[in-house]
């Protein structure tokens, strides 16, 4: 059986533009992610990130190809999926409780009016604010509002959790505190998450895999790179592993560099359906169905 809980397979998205002509924000994209997987996804704005994760919570439709989660089609929004936005999104005239209660109660209809509190309470507990039940968002910083966000997120019990730079509006200890939470609750519950950021920091800290997508339009994933710092690895100490560097030069340099060339002219041996998994640091090789070694980039 595979351990694939997200094959997302040859989807495009194009729009109509002026004088008939035809927009294509991304074209053929396949991908496939593991059951418990944090994969972080990195591309320039207009390469299409958030479109694709709008596509897998069901917001929106590829315009080929399908998208199969836990070995069915995404036909529409489901509560096996989880969306957390940049923005909190919270109900202003309701409690932190309320908020959270509120997700409980779409997801088990049939339960108790305590039931669903003891839920709502549990998943609050988790990200902290044991003791702000009673508040409502107007009292709420920043970092409390977005806790609620996830709190929300979890007392689903997604399969999968979405999220659309989540922590990008928060200062920088907030966010700090908040991707340690974040990866520490996705350890606990074996959630699979695909996630989009701007910050490459971020990313070398949080994801499993981080998938690199070209520049649009017609952007294309380039390469999927596996993470090699330790599974336990703690924020304030992975600037100290070497392969740090190595991986954080790789992203950079594809950002900076050949996101744009890749798109237009890519490598020897490139296949889009099947885009290279690259292994950095010690050992680094590239695994794909026709393996090309000279993909990995020296960095």
């Amino acid at each position: 059986m595979s351990d694939h809980i997200i094959s997302i397979e040859g989807i495009s998205k194009r729009y109509p533009a002026p004088g008939g002509a035809t927009t294509t924000i991304f074209e053929d994209l396949w991908l496939k992610i593991n059951k418990g997987e944090f994969v972080c996804v990195i591309g320039h704005s207009g390469c299409g990130k958030t479109t694709v994760l709008n596509i897998l919570a069901g917001l929106d439709e590829p315009s080929d190809g399908v998208v199969i989660v836990d070995g069915k089609e995404i036909t529409g929004a489901g509560l096996d999926r989880a969306v957390i936005f940049q923005g909190n999104a919270l109900l202003p005239w309701k409690t932190v409780l309320g908020n959270v209660a509120y997700a409980v109660s779409s997801r088990w209809r049939d339960a108790s009016r305590d039931e669903i509190e003891t839920r709502a309470k549990a998943a609050i507990a988790k990200v902290g604010l044991a003791g702000s039940e009673h508040k409502r968002p107007s009292e709420l910083s920043g970092g409390m509002k977005q806790r609620v966000g996830i709190a929300r997120a979890l007392a689903i019990e997604p399969k999968i959790l979405l999220m659309d730079e989540p922590f990008s509006a928060l200062d920088a200890l907030t966010r700090g505190t908040l991707q340690e939470e974040a990866r520490r609750l996705c350890r606990e519950t074996g959630q699979t998450v695909y996630m989009i950021t701007h910050d490459v920091d971020e990313a070398i800290y949080l994801a499993d895999k981080i998938v690199l997508m070209t520049n649009g339009p017609m952007a294309k994933i380039a390469e999927v790179i596996v993470n090699p710092m330790p599974a336990d690895r703690r924020q304030g100490d992975i600037h100290h592993d070497p392969n740090f560097y190595v991986l954080r030069n790789h992203l950079i340099d594809f950002l900076v560099s050949r996101s744009i060339t890749f798109r237009d002219a890519p490598p020897a041996g490139y296949n889009q359906r099947n885009p290279p998994l690259i292994h950095l640091g010690a050992g680094a090789s590239v695994s794909s169905a026709e393996p090309k070694p000279e993909m990995a980039r020296a960095v």
